[in-house]
């Protein structure tokens, strides 16, 4: 399962993960991060996921390519 997948999964829906995000995302973009772009989830929206789960889903298991394994969540 992909990282954004399991975030959806601890927040209830595709929608309510846009919700979570803000900043004018919408159930579309998160869609589209699931079945269209390549790349994924943009790395500008990695934190405010993260946070959305509580951490459960890290931003580098979001975007590996850009974010370390060893980030920790900020106090």
């Amino acid at each position: 399962m992909k990282a954004i997948e399991q975030a959806i999964k601890i927040v209830g829906s595709q929608k309510a993960l846009a919700v979570a995000i803000g900043g004018g995302v919408k159930q579309a973009h998160v869609w589209n991060w699931i079945n269209r772009d390549k790349n994924g989830v943009p790395a500008e929206y990695a934190f405010k996921i993260a946070d959305a789960v509580d951490w459960k889903v890290t931003p580098h298991q979001l975007c590996p390519d850009v974010f370390p394994a060893n980030l920790k969540k900020p106090e």
